[in-house]
Protein backbone atom coordinates (compact mmCIF):
# COMPACT_ATOMS: atom_id res chain seq x y z
CA UNK A 1 0.00 0.00 0.00
CA UNK A 2 1.64 3.29 -1.09
CA UNK A 3 2.07 6.14 1.36
CA UNK A 4 0.92 9.65 0.47
CA UNK A 5 3.99 11.72 -0.34
CA UNK A 6 2.97 15.30 0.46
CA UNK A 7 3.19 16.91 3.89
CA UNK A 8 1.07 14.96 6.36
CA UNK A 9 -2.30 16.75 6.77
CA UNK A 10 -2.92 15.00 10.12
CA UNK A 11 -0.76 14.87 13.22
CA UNK A 12 -1.23 11.54 14.95
CA UNK A 13 -0.75 10.69 18.61
CA UNK A 14 -0.45 7.44 20.50
CA UNK A 15 -3.86 5.99 21.21
CA UNK A 16 -5.36 2.52 21.12
CA UNK A 17 -2.52 1.41 18.87
CA UNK A 18 -0.16 1.65 21.83
CA UNK A 19 -1.87 -1.05 23.88
CA UNK A 20 -0.14 -3.89 22.06
CA UNK A 21 -0.67 -6.84 19.76
CA UNK A 22 -3.47 -8.42 21.81
CA UNK A 23 -5.85 -5.63 20.88
CA UNK A 24 -5.91 -6.00 17.12
CA UNK A 25 -4.12 -6.81 13.91
CA UNK A 26 -2.23 -4.44 11.59
CA UNK A 27 -4.37 -4.29 8.47
CA UNK A 28 -3.99 -1.92 5.53
CA UNK A 29 -7.13 -1.02 3.65
CA UNK A 30 -7.80 -2.81 0.38
CA UNK A 31 -7.53 -0.61 -2.68
CA UNK A 32 -10.83 0.74 -3.97
CA UNK A 33 -10.90 0.96 -7.76
CA UNK A 34 -11.91 4.18 -9.51
CA UNK A 35 -12.98 6.09 -6.39
CA UNK A 36 -15.09 9.23 -6.61
CA UNK A 37 -16.33 11.80 -4.11
CA UNK A 38 -19.91 11.69 -2.89
CA UNK A 39 -19.82 14.12 0.06
CA UNK A 40 -17.78 15.36 2.96
CA UNK A 41 -18.50 17.27 6.15
CA UNK A 42 -16.70 20.61 6.46
CA UNK A 43 -17.41 20.82 10.19
CA UNK A 44 -15.76 17.47 10.83
CA UNK A 45 -12.84 18.48 8.63
CA UNK A 46 -12.41 21.60 10.74
CA UNK A 47 -12.58 19.48 13.89
CA UNK A 48 -9.63 17.50 12.54
CA UNK A 49 -7.71 20.57 11.39
CA UNK A 50 -8.14 19.75 7.68
CA UNK A 51 -8.58 22.60 5.25
CA UNK A 52 -10.95 22.69 2.30
CA UNK A 53 -8.10 22.64 -0.20
CA UNK A 54 -6.82 19.30 1.08
CA UNK A 55 -10.31 17.84 1.37
CA UNK A 56 -10.90 18.45 -2.34
CA UNK A 57 -7.52 17.08 -3.41
CA UNK A 58 -6.69 13.86 -5.21
CA UNK A 59 -4.47 12.95 -2.27
CA UNK A 60 -7.46 13.09 0.08
CA UNK A 61 -9.53 10.99 -2.32
CA UNK A 62 -6.81 8.33 -2.46
CA UNK A 63 -6.29 8.33 1.31
CA UNK A 64 -9.98 8.26 2.25
CA UNK A 65 -10.76 5.50 -0.23
CA UNK A 66 -8.00 3.30 1.20
CA UNK A 67 -5.75 3.53 -1.84
CA UNK A 68 -2.89 5.24 0.02
CA UNK A 69 -1.86 5.43 3.67
CA UNK A 70 -1.62 8.83 5.30
CA UNK A 71 1.88 9.53 6.63
CA UNK A 72 2.18 8.41 10.23
CA UNK A 73 -0.92 6.22 10.10
CA UNK A 74 -0.71 2.51 10.97
CA UNK A 75 -4.10 1.00 10.05
CA UNK A 76 -5.38 -1.47 12.63
CA UNK A 77 -8.39 -3.79 12.85
CA UNK A 78 -9.35 -4.22 16.51
CA UNK A 79 -10.65 -7.40 18.13
CA UNK A 80 -13.80 -7.59 20.22
CA UNK A 81 -16.65 -9.96 20.99
CA UNK A 82 -20.29 -9.42 21.77
CA UNK A 83 -23.81 -10.63 22.40
CA UNK A 84 -25.88 -10.55 19.23
CA UNK A 85 -29.66 -10.74 19.68
CA UNK A 86 -29.02 -11.88 23.25
CA UNK A 87 -26.63 -14.73 22.37
CA UNK A 88 -22.88 -14.74 22.90
CA UNK A 89 -21.34 -14.60 19.42
CA UNK A 90 -17.69 -15.14 20.34
CA UNK A 91 -14.96 -13.28 18.52
CA UNK A 92 -16.16 -10.53 16.21
CA UNK A 93 -13.89 -7.52 15.65
CA UNK A 94 -13.55 -4.93 12.92
CA UNK A 95 -14.60 -7.07 9.99
CA UNK A 96 -14.88 -4.26 7.46
CA UNK A 97 -13.17 -1.30 9.10
CA UNK A 98 -9.66 -0.21 9.96
CA UNK A 99 -8.60 2.35 12.53
CA UNK A 100 -6.18 4.79 10.95
CA UNK A 101 -5.17 6.26 14.29
CA UNK A 102 -5.94 9.03 16.73
CA UNK A 103 -5.39 12.66 15.80
CA UNK A 104 -3.80 15.38 17.88
CA UNK A 105 -7.35 16.69 18.43
CA UNK A 106 -8.26 13.46 20.25
CA UNK A 107 -10.40 12.00 17.48
CA UNK A 108 -10.08 8.48 16.10
CA UNK A 109 -10.48 8.02 12.35
CA UNK A 110 -11.77 4.80 10.78
CA UNK A 111 -12.30 3.69 7.22
CA UNK A 112 -15.48 1.61 7.05
CA UNK A 113 -15.92 -0.66 4.02
CA UNK A 114 -12.19 -0.86 3.43
CA UNK A 115 -11.92 -4.61 2.76
CA UNK A 116 -11.33 -7.88 4.53
CA UNK A 117 -9.60 -8.14 7.90
CA UNK A 118 -8.76 -11.12 10.15
CA UNK A 119 -12.20 -10.57 11.73
CA UNK A 120 -14.33 -10.59 8.58
CA UNK A 121 -15.70 -14.10 9.28
CA UNK A 122 -16.09 -14.95 5.61
CA UNK A 123 -17.42 -11.55 4.61
CA UNK A 124 -16.02 -9.37 1.86
CA UNK A 125 -15.20 -6.50 4.19
CA UNK A 126 -16.96 -4.01 1.97
CA UNK A 127 -19.76 -1.53 2.59
CA UNK A 128 -22.30 -0.70 -0.08
CA UNK A 129 -23.32 2.72 -1.34
CA UNK A 130 -26.83 2.38 0.09
CA UNK A 131 -25.87 1.73 3.72
CA UNK A 132 -22.95 4.16 3.59
CA UNK A 133 -25.22 7.02 2.53
CA UNK A 134 -27.58 6.17 5.37
CA UNK A 135 -24.76 6.22 7.93
CA UNK A 136 -23.23 9.41 6.53
CA UNK A 137 -26.56 11.22 6.82
CA UNK A 138 -27.43 9.63 10.17
CA UNK A 139 -24.31 10.97 11.85
CA UNK A 140 -25.10 14.44 10.52
CA UNK A 141 -28.74 14.21 11.63
CA UNK A 142 -28.01 12.97 15.14
CA UNK A 143 -25.29 15.55 15.72
CA UNK A 144 -27.67 18.25 14.54
CA UNK A 145 -30.24 17.01 17.06
CA UNK A 146 -27.67 17.22 19.85
CA UNK A 147 -27.53 13.44 20.32
CA UNK A 148 -24.15 11.82 20.96
CA UNK A 149 -22.96 10.04 17.84
CA UNK A 150 -20.09 8.99 15.67
CA UNK A 151 -19.71 11.31 12.69
CA UNK A 152 -18.46 11.04 9.14
CA UNK A 153 -15.71 13.07 7.52
CA UNK A 154 -16.21 11.83 3.98
CA UNK A 155 -18.01 9.37 1.76
CA UNK A 156 -16.34 7.88 -1.31
CA UNK A 157 -17.97 5.64 -3.91
CA UNK A 158 -16.69 3.15 -6.46
CA UNK A 159 -18.10 1.07 -9.33
CA UNK A 160 -16.71 -2.05 -7.59
CA UNK A 161 -19.58 -4.60 -7.49
CA UNK A 162 -20.61 -5.92 -4.06
CA UNK A 163 -23.14 -8.71 -3.61
CA UNK A 164 -25.79 -8.36 -0.89
CA UNK A 165 -29.45 -9.27 -1.40
CA UNK A 166 -28.73 -7.95 -4.88
CA UNK A 167 -25.62 -6.69 -6.60
CA UNK A 168 -24.69 -3.19 -5.45
CA UNK A 169 -21.64 -0.94 -5.62
CA UNK A 170 -19.03 -0.25 -2.97
CA UNK A 171 -18.37 2.79 -0.82
CA UNK A 172 -15.95 3.75 1.95
CA UNK A 173 -17.07 5.92 4.85
CA UNK A 174 -14.51 7.83 6.91
CA UNK A 175 -15.87 7.70 10.45
CA UNK A 176 -14.75 9.95 13.30
CA UNK A 177 -15.26 9.64 17.06
CA UNK A 178 -13.30 10.24 20.25
CA UNK A 179 -13.19 6.45 20.53
CA UNK A 180 -14.71 3.42 18.79
CA UNK A 181 -14.21 1.17 21.84
CA UNK A 182 -17.30 -0.94 22.48
CA UNK A 183 -18.73 -2.99 25.31
CA UNK A 184 -17.62 -5.97 23.22
CA UNK A 185 -13.93 -5.09 23.56
CA UNK A 186 -14.21 -5.72 27.30
CA UNK A 187 -16.39 -8.78 26.81
CA UNK A 188 -13.83 -10.41 24.55
CA UNK A 189 -10.94 -10.25 26.99
CA UNK A 190 -13.17 -11.30 29.89
CA UNK A 191 -14.45 -14.29 27.90
CA UNK A 192 -10.88 -15.40 27.23
CA UNK A 193 -9.78 -15.01 30.84
CA UNK A 194 -7.27 -12.35 29.74
CA UNK A 195 -7.48 -10.30 32.91
CA UNK A 196 -4.21 -8.49 32.26
CA UNK A 197 -5.47 -7.17 28.92
CA UNK A 198 -8.89 -6.46 30.42
CA UNK A 199 -7.28 -4.33 33.11
CA UNK A 200 -5.02 -2.65 30.56
CA UNK A 201 -8.03 -1.69 28.45
CA UNK A 202 -10.02 -0.46 31.45
CA UNK A 203 -7.09 1.61 32.70
CA UNK A 204 -6.66 3.12 29.25
CA UNK A 205 -10.34 4.07 29.02
CA UNK A 206 -10.35 5.54 32.53
CA UNK A 207 -7.19 7.54 31.93
CA UNK A 208 -8.29 8.88 28.55
CA UNK A 209 -12.04 9.37 28.97
CA UNK A 210 -13.11 8.92 32.60
CA UNK A 211 -10.32 10.20 34.87
CA UNK A 212 -12.91 11.13 37.49
CA UNK A 213 -13.41 7.39 38.11
CA UNK A 214 -10.12 7.33 40.01
CA UNK A 215 -12.01 9.29 42.67
CA UNK A 216 -15.12 7.16 42.45
CA UNK A 217 -16.68 8.01 45.80
CA UNK A 218 -20.11 6.95 44.57
CA UNK A 219 -18.77 3.52 43.64
CA UNK A 220 -17.09 2.67 46.92
CA UNK A 221 -13.75 4.12 45.81
CA UNK A 222 -13.51 1.36 43.20
CA UNK A 223 -12.29 2.89 39.92
CA UNK A 224 -13.64 0.03 37.81
CA UNK A 225 -17.05 0.25 39.42
CA UNK A 226 -16.82 3.98 38.79
CA UNK A 227 -16.17 3.26 35.13
CA UNK A 228 -19.20 0.98 34.99
CA UNK A 229 -21.33 3.64 36.64
CA UNK A 230 -20.18 6.36 34.24
CA UNK A 231 -20.79 4.21 31.16
CA UNK A 232 -24.16 3.13 32.52
CA UNK A 233 -25.23 6.74 33.04
CA UNK A 234 -24.10 7.80 29.57
CA UNK A 235 -25.93 4.85 28.04
CA UNK A 236 -29.10 5.66 29.94
CA UNK A 237 -28.96 9.29 28.87
CA UNK A 238 -28.29 8.34 25.24
CA UNK A 239 -31.26 6.00 25.04
CA UNK A 240 -33.46 8.60 26.73
CA UNK A 241 -32.55 10.92 23.86
CA UNK A 242 -33.39 8.20 21.34
CA UNK A 243 -36.80 7.56 22.88
CA UNK A 244 -37.70 11.23 23.09
CA UNK A 245 -36.88 11.94 19.44
CA UNK A 246 -38.38 8.66 18.18
CA UNK A 247 -35.13 7.03 17.03
CA UNK A 248 -34.73 3.26 16.68
CA UNK A 249 -31.25 1.78 16.41
CA UNK A 250 -32.36 -1.63 15.19
CA UNK A 251 -29.35 -3.71 16.31
CA UNK A 252 -28.47 -2.98 19.93
CA UNK A 253 -25.99 -5.84 20.22
CA UNK A 254 -23.29 -5.30 22.83
CA UNK A 255 -20.69 -5.00 20.07
CA UNK A 256 -22.66 -1.99 18.80
CA UNK A 257 -22.64 -0.21 22.17
CA UNK A 258 -20.14 2.61 22.65
CA UNK A 259 -18.13 2.86 25.86
CA UNK A 260 -18.57 6.64 25.52
CA UNK A 261 -22.34 6.57 25.10
CA UNK A 262 -22.23 7.42 21.39
CA UNK A 263 -24.75 6.23 18.83
CA UNK A 264 -22.61 3.68 17.01
CA UNK A 265 -23.01 1.50 13.90
CA UNK A 266 -25.99 2.72 11.91
CA UNK A 267 -27.60 -0.25 10.20
CA UNK A 268 -31.38 -0.71 10.00
CA UNK A 269 -32.08 2.45 12.03
CA UNK A 270 -35.26 4.46 11.65
CA UNK A 271 -36.87 7.63 12.92
CA UNK A 272 -40.49 7.14 13.87
CA UNK A 273 -43.20 8.07 11.38
CA UNK A 274 -46.61 7.18 12.84
CA UNK A 275 -46.10 6.63 16.57
CA UNK A 276 -46.04 2.94 17.40
CA UNK A 277 -44.17 1.95 20.57
CA UNK A 278 -43.94 -1.64 19.34
CA UNK A 279 -42.48 -0.73 15.96
CA UNK A 280 -39.65 -2.99 14.75
CA UNK A 281 -37.42 -1.25 12.24
CA UNK A 282 -35.18 -4.26 11.54
CA UNK A 283 -36.53 -6.93 9.20
CA UNK A 284 -33.92 -9.29 10.70
CA UNK A 285 -35.59 -9.00 14.15
CA UNK A 286 -38.90 -10.86 13.79
CA UNK A 287 -39.31 -11.33 17.57
CA UNK A 288 -38.92 -7.63 18.24
CA UNK A 289 -35.99 -7.82 20.64
CA UNK A 290 -34.99 -4.34 19.51
CA UNK A 291 -38.46 -2.85 19.05
CA UNK A 292 -38.74 0.83 19.93
CA UNK A 293 -40.16 0.38 23.43
CA UNK A 294 -37.65 -2.39 24.22
CA UNK A 295 -34.62 -0.13 23.76
CA UNK A 296 -34.39 1.17 27.36
CA UNK A 297 -34.54 -2.36 28.76
CA UNK A 298 -31.99 -3.62 26.24
CA UNK A 299 -29.67 -0.82 27.28
CA UNK A 300 -29.96 -2.08 30.87
CA UNK A 301 -29.28 -5.66 29.74
CA UNK A 302 -26.22 -4.54 27.80
CA UNK A 303 -24.87 -2.64 30.80
CA UNK A 304 -25.26 -5.85 32.81
CA UNK A 305 -23.15 -7.64 30.19
CA UNK A 306 -20.47 -4.99 30.58
CA UNK A 307 -20.67 -5.42 34.34
CA UNK A 308 -20.03 -9.16 34.01
CA UNK A 309 -17.02 -8.41 31.83
CA UNK A 310 -15.63 -5.93 34.37
CA UNK A 311 -16.36 -8.12 37.39
CA UNK A 312 -12.81 -9.59 37.56
CA UNK A 313 -11.62 -6.00 38.08
CA UNK A 314 -14.46 -4.74 40.28
CA UNK A 315 -14.16 -7.90 42.43
CA UNK A 316 -17.38 -7.11 44.29
CA UNK A 317 -20.63 -8.59 42.99
CA UNK A 318 -22.85 -6.57 45.33
CA UNK A 319 -21.18 -3.32 44.30
CA UNK A 320 -21.58 -4.16 40.61
CA UNK A 321 -25.26 -4.94 41.16
CA UNK A 322 -25.77 -1.63 42.94
CA UNK A 323 -24.19 0.23 40.03
CA UNK A 324 -26.32 -1.61 37.47
CA UNK A 325 -29.48 -0.88 39.45
CA UNK A 326 -28.83 2.86 39.07
CA UNK A 327 -29.37 2.61 35.30
CA UNK A 328 -33.16 2.53 35.51
CA UNK A 329 -33.65 5.72 37.56
CA UNK A 330 -30.98 7.45 35.47
CA UNK A 331 -32.91 6.61 32.29
CA UNK A 332 -36.23 7.54 33.86
CA UNK A 333 -35.03 10.97 34.98
CA UNK A 334 -33.27 11.74 31.70
CA UNK A 335 -36.26 10.66 29.64
CA UNK A 336 -38.73 12.71 31.66
CA UNK A 337 -36.47 15.74 31.35
CA UNK A 338 -36.42 15.36 27.57
CA UNK A 339 -40.20 14.88 27.36
CA UNK A 340 -40.86 17.88 29.60
CA UNK A 341 -38.74 19.99 27.26
CA UNK A 342 -40.76 18.73 24.30
CA UNK A 343 -43.86 20.04 26.11
CA UNK A 344 -42.17 23.35 26.86
CA UNK A 345 -41.71 22.67 30.57
CA UNK A 346 -38.45 23.78 32.16
CA UNK A 347 -39.23 22.14 35.50
CA UNK A 348 -41.14 19.19 36.89
CA UNK A 349 -44.85 19.53 37.61
CA UNK A 350 -46.82 17.25 39.87
CA UNK A 351 -48.72 14.91 37.57
CA UNK A 352 -46.63 15.65 34.48
CA UNK A 353 -45.39 12.06 34.15
CA UNK A 354 -48.96 10.73 33.97
CA UNK A 355 -49.81 13.49 31.51
CA UNK A 356 -46.92 12.45 29.24
CA UNK A 357 -47.96 8.80 29.44
CA UNK A 358 -51.55 9.72 28.52
CA UNK A 359 -50.32 11.70 25.53
CA UNK A 360 -48.17 8.83 24.24
CA UNK A 361 -51.11 6.43 24.54
CA UNK A 362 -53.21 8.87 22.55
CA UNK A 363 -50.55 9.18 19.84
CA UNK A 364 -50.22 5.39 19.68
CA UNK A 365 -53.96 4.83 19.44
CA UNK A 366 -54.09 6.61 16.08
CA UNK A 367 -50.47 6.19 14.94
CA UNK A 368 -50.15 9.98 14.81
CA UNK A 369 -47.07 11.15 12.93
CA UNK A 370 -44.52 11.67 15.71
CA UNK A 371 -42.25 14.44 14.33
CA UNK A 372 -45.11 16.42 12.77
CA UNK A 373 -47.18 16.26 15.97
CA UNK A 374 -44.42 17.71 18.11
CA UNK A 375 -43.51 20.44 15.62
CA UNK A 376 -47.14 21.50 15.21
CA UNK A 377 -47.55 21.51 18.99
CA UNK A 378 -44.50 23.77 19.23
CA UNK A 379 -46.00 26.25 16.79
CA UNK A 380 -49.35 26.05 18.59
CA UNK A 381 -47.63 27.03 21.84
CA UNK A 382 -46.39 30.17 20.08
CA UNK A 383 -49.60 31.07 18.22
CA UNK A 384 -52.32 29.70 20.51
CA UNK A 385 -53.92 27.98 17.51
CA UNK A 386 -54.23 24.24 18.18
CA UNK A 387 -56.37 23.49 15.11
CA UNK A 388 -53.41 22.13 13.06
CA UNK A 389 -52.60 19.78 15.94
CA UNK A 390 -56.21 18.68 16.35
CA UNK A 391 -56.31 17.94 12.63
CA UNK A 392 -53.84 15.10 13.14
CA UNK A 393 -56.41 13.13 15.14
CA UNK A 394 -59.43 11.25 13.84
CA UNK A 395 -60.90 11.45 17.35
CA UNK A 396 -60.59 15.17 17.89
CA UNK A 397 -62.51 14.94 21.16
CA UNK A 398 -59.79 12.71 22.61
CA UNK A 399 -57.21 15.36 21.74
CA UNK A 400 -59.39 18.07 23.26
CA UNK A 401 -59.64 16.10 26.48
CA UNK A 402 -55.88 15.65 26.74
CA UNK A 403 -55.22 19.31 25.94
CA UNK A 404 -57.68 20.36 28.65
CA UNK A 405 -55.95 18.13 31.20
CA UNK A 406 -52.57 19.55 30.20
CA UNK A 407 -53.81 23.12 30.59
CA UNK A 408 -55.19 22.28 34.04
CA UNK A 409 -51.79 20.88 34.97
CA UNK A 410 -50.09 24.08 33.84
CA UNK A 411 -52.63 26.23 35.67
CA UNK A 412 -51.47 24.79 38.98
CA UNK A 413 -48.22 26.75 38.58
CA UNK A 414 -49.67 29.53 36.49
CA UNK A 415 -47.21 28.91 33.65
CA UNK A 416 -47.57 28.33 29.93
CA UNK A 417 -45.44 26.11 27.67
CA UNK A 418 -42.31 27.90 26.47
CA UNK A 419 -42.55 27.93 22.70
CA UNK A 420 -38.89 28.81 22.18
CA UNK A 421 -37.82 25.77 24.18
CA UNK A 422 -40.20 23.57 22.19
CA UNK A 423 -38.99 24.85 18.83
CA UNK A 424 -35.40 24.11 19.89
CA UNK A 425 -36.36 20.64 21.14
CA UNK A 426 -38.82 19.37 18.53
CA UNK A 427 -37.10 19.27 15.12
CA UNK A 428 -38.61 20.34 11.84
CA UNK A 429 -36.54 17.70 10.03
CA UNK A 430 -35.47 14.18 10.88
CA UNK A 431 -33.87 11.57 8.64
CA UNK A 432 -36.95 9.59 7.76
CA UNK A 433 -36.42 6.38 5.79
CA UNK A 434 -37.99 7.74 2.63
CA UNK A 435 -35.66 10.76 2.62
CA UNK A 436 -32.62 8.52 2.83
CA UNK A 437 -34.13 6.38 0.08
CA UNK A 438 -34.55 9.41 -2.20
CA UNK A 439 -30.88 10.27 -1.71
CA UNK A 440 -29.86 6.67 -2.39
CA UNK A 441 -31.92 6.42 -5.57
CA UNK A 442 -30.39 9.61 -6.96
CA UNK A 443 -26.89 8.56 -5.95
CA UNK A 444 -27.25 5.25 -7.79
CA UNK A 445 -27.82 7.34 -10.91
CA UNK A 446 -24.69 9.38 -10.21
CA UNK A 447 -26.52 12.40 -8.76
CA UNK A 448 -25.25 13.25 -5.27
CA UNK A 449 -27.08 16.56 -4.92
CA UNK A 450 -29.82 15.07 -2.75
CA UNK A 451 -27.27 13.57 -0.35
CA UNK A 452 -25.57 16.95 -0.07
CA UNK A 453 -28.80 18.92 0.29
CA UNK A 454 -30.09 16.57 2.99
CA UNK A 455 -26.76 16.90 4.75
CA UNK A 456 -27.14 20.68 4.87
CA UNK A 457 -30.74 20.53 6.13
CA UNK A 458 -30.16 17.81 8.73
CA UNK A 459 -27.18 19.66 10.16
CA UNK A 460 -29.68 22.32 11.33
CA UNK A 461 -32.90 20.35 11.91
CA UNK A 462 -34.66 22.94 14.10
CA UNK A 463 -34.45 25.66 11.46
CA UNK A 464 -36.83 26.38 8.62
CA UNK A 465 -35.28 25.59 5.22
CA UNK A 466 -37.25 27.28 2.43
CA UNK A 467 -37.58 25.06 -0.59
CA UNK A 468 -37.47 21.87 1.45
CA UNK A 469 -40.87 21.98 3.13
CA UNK A 470 -41.77 18.63 1.59
CA UNK A 471 -38.96 16.99 3.58
CA UNK A 472 -40.78 18.02 6.76
CA UNK A 473 -44.10 16.65 5.55
CA UNK A 474 -45.87 13.33 5.83
CA UNK A 475 -44.06 10.32 4.35
CA UNK A 476 -45.40 9.06 1.02
CA UNK A 477 -47.39 5.83 0.92
CA UNK A 478 -44.46 3.93 -0.55
CA UNK A 479 -42.38 4.67 2.56
CA UNK A 480 -44.31 1.95 4.36
CA UNK A 481 -42.98 -0.64 1.92
CA UNK A 482 -39.31 0.03 2.73
CA UNK A 483 -37.62 -2.90 4.43
CA UNK A 484 -34.40 -2.64 6.43
CA UNK A 485 -32.23 -5.50 7.56
CA UNK A 486 -28.84 -5.95 9.21
CA UNK A 487 -27.23 -5.38 5.80
CA UNK A 488 -28.90 -1.97 5.39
Amino acid sequence: MPVATSRAPITWRQGLHGLGAAFGSPQPAAALPDPYWIAHDRDVATLLGLDEHWMSSDEALRALSGNTVLPGSTPLATVYGGHQFGVWAGRLGDGRAVLLGETAQGQEIQLKGSGRTPYSRGGDGRAVLRSSIREFLAGTAMHGLGISTTRALALVGSPLPVQREEQETAAVLTRVAPSFIRFGHFEWFASQGQTTELRQLADYVIERYYPECRDADGAGGNAYAGLLRAVSERTAHLIAQWQAVGFMHGVMNTDNMSILGLTLDYGPFQFMDGYDPRHICNHSDPLGRYAFDEQPGVGHWNVACLARALLPLIADVALAQTVIAAYTPAFHDAYLARMRAKLGLRAAFEGDEACIADLLRLLASERVDYPIFWRRLSHAAASGDHAPVRGLFIDGAAWDAWLLSFKKLLALDGKAPEADLMLKTNPQYVLRNHLAELAIRDAKLGDFSTVQALQRVLAHPFDEHPGHDDWAGFPPDWAGTLSLSCSS
